[in-house]
């Protein structure tokens, strides 16, 4: 086992915890992300996997390459969602924007991980699904000039029209 990778960073948190263990999670990898993603290293294990809008990455190593290979970004997380998994494991769901180098324009993503105890203690990331949402963005510029036509989830909807007999 990777004794290099994430243990010390949640040591102090039991098992119950979980919205705590993902809370700092979520700090702690955003943070990292955004200022020095050689990091990030050390929040993965030998076993993890990156699936990376739709194409996977498995280990440290790989999943660090992909994530340094960007440009600059800078995140703002909007949503978080938390829950408990088995053998003590924390769910976290994610849903932000992103910006790529200095854009004025945000692009919307979302990110689950999956963080499970670390067997020399602490906790660490085994699975992490990135994808951006291209097709929110269809839906909503599509429809932004006509709100009352606009589900909840951008859509244009369609009106009835009465027809008098």
């Amino acid at each position: 086992i990777n004794a290099e990778y994430m243990g010390y960073l949640f040591k102090g948190y039991t098992r119950m915890d979980y919205n705590t263990i993902g809370q700092e999670f979520l700090k702690v990898y955003y943070g990292k992300f955004d200022t020095n993603r050689a990091e990030l290293g050390m929040l993965y294990g030998p076993n993890s996997m990156l699936t990376f809008e739709g194409e996977p990455f498995q280990g440290t190593e790989k999943i660090i390459e992909k994530l340094t290979s960007f440009n600059k970004v800078s995140h703002k997380v909007v949503s978080v969602d938390i829950q408990p998994s088995d053998n003590g494991s924390v769910l976290c769901f994610v849903c932000g924007d992103l910006w790529i180098d200095d854009s004025a324009n945000g692009l919307k993503y979302s990110e689950a991980f999956h963080i499970v105890p670390n067997p020399l203690g602490g906790y660490y990331c085994l699975n992490d699904i990135f994808r951006l949402n291209l097709s929110c963005l269809l839906y909503t510029s599509d429809a932004a000039d006509d709100t009352p036509c606009v589900d909840l989830g951008g859509r244009r909807t369609i009106k009835k029209k009465n027809i008098k007999q």
